[in-house]
């Protein structure tokens, strides 16, 4: 429906706004009007690719197709990117060889009507992005809205023209081919963001925390990883650390449930890995203490997790997880070098086995 809608809507402004930028002889309304048939056609790849995206599971592809709108929306910014720099190379043209043009009381009000059916387009988009969380109908939309910027100042550089006999037509071109260049690039970082896979928002992870905290049984989860193979397509995993001497049937059946119901909330297919840490004895929690105030004097973003502790005779081997922050400096070799030279230094008696490693989120 909304890209069916964005298809009539753009072919009627392209057919209204080439007649009048020919007959006006204005290469800014002109280019508009290529703009808008841009636009058209873009609506046509966001329709096709949203019901590729649709295709069930198959043999070949087990995960689904939802990445296919990724696609979809890559190829629209594409659009937006090639005709900006068609705009640019017009509009520079014209700079060259600059003449009035005479622009109607028809084309003003065409201009005027294209501006409103533009921001009529933008906030439709925009509610049915959120609705279906699609990013080809947020980039449609937010295209939009830079047709509403290019429109305007293609009627405001026509309303120039006509009261002072300045032919800024070319130098209004090359702004709105600028907007429009910006706009289509930074839209195309996004959705290749979206292809190389990004961190989920802050807000759904810590959703994601608080919701685990609520079954007493989970000590803390760790290693969490949100994969996203496109709209309604997200698959969670992480670690649930229980205590060790829970009863295992029993830990492994609180761990199904927070996988149905983590299932439920979030409609996303969850997978849990079964941690067992030591909670009771002393002796393992003061060396726990030890490795991650070492951990911390290292860098105050260091966190570790996966402590286990085991005998060597005359030392004590202490074996656990370090997490080393992605934009951290440090390289995670070098960072587990020094958290064990810092436990050595503390307690000559311990020996570190330490895996570094950077988050997933």
């Amino acid at each position: 429906m909304a890209a069916f809608t964005g298809i009539v809507l753009n072919l009627l402004l392209f057919a209204g706004k080439l007649t009048a930028g020919l007959l006006a002889a204005s290469v800014a309304v002109v280019a508009d009007a290529f703009n808008n048939m841009s636009d058209a056609g873009s609506a046509v790849v966001t329709l096709i690719g949203f019901r590729l995206a649709l295709k069930p599971v198959d043999k070949g592809h087990p995960l689904g197709h939802g990445r296919l709108e990724y696609i979809a929306g890559f190829i629209v910014d594409l659009l937006i990117i090639l005709v900006g720099a068609e705009l640019f190379k017009s509009s520079f043209e014209k700079i060259l060889s600059p003449s009035l043009p005479s622009v109607s009381v028809l084309t003003y009000a065409l201009l005027s009507a294209a501006i409103l059916i533009k921001l009529w387009l933008f906030f439709f988009y925009r509610k049915i992005g959120k609705l279906i969380d699609s990013s080809a109908i947020r980039a449609s939309a937010f295209d939009s809205l830079s047709d509403t910027a290019a429109t305007a100042l293609v009627l405001i550089s026509a309303l120039v023209s006509k009261f002072t006999g300045l032919a800024i037509d070319g130098w209004a071109g090359i702004l709105v081919a600028s907007f429009i260049l910006f706009t289509g690039f930074k839209a195309a970082k996004e959705t290749i963001d979206l292809l190389l896979g990004t961190p989920p928002k802050p807000e759904f992870i810590e959703e994601i925390r608080n919701f685990v905290k609520g079954y007493p049984e989970v000590a803390g989860i760790h290693d969490l990883i949100v994969h996203d193979y496109g709209p309604g397509r997200k698959f969670i995993s992480f670690h649930a650390e229980v205590p060790a001497d829970s009863d295992i049937n029993y830990a492994h059946d609180v761990i199904d449930c927070v996988e149905r119901d983590m299932n439920e909330k979030f409609g996303c297919i969850v997978t849990i890995h079964l941690d067992p840490i030591e909670m009771n004895d002393a002796r393992v929690q003061e060396m726990k203490k030890l490795a991650e105030e070492s951990a911390a004097e290292i860098d105050p973003a260091f966190t570790i997790h996966d402590f286990r502790m085991t005998s060597g005779g005359k030392h004590v081997n202490m074996i656990f997880d370090l997490q080393v922050p992605s934009d951290s400096k440090m390289p995670t070799e070098e960072a587990a070098k020094r958290v064990a030279e810092r436990i050595s230094e503390k307690n000559p008696d311990c020996y570190a086995v330490i895996k570094a490693e950077h988050p997933f989120i």
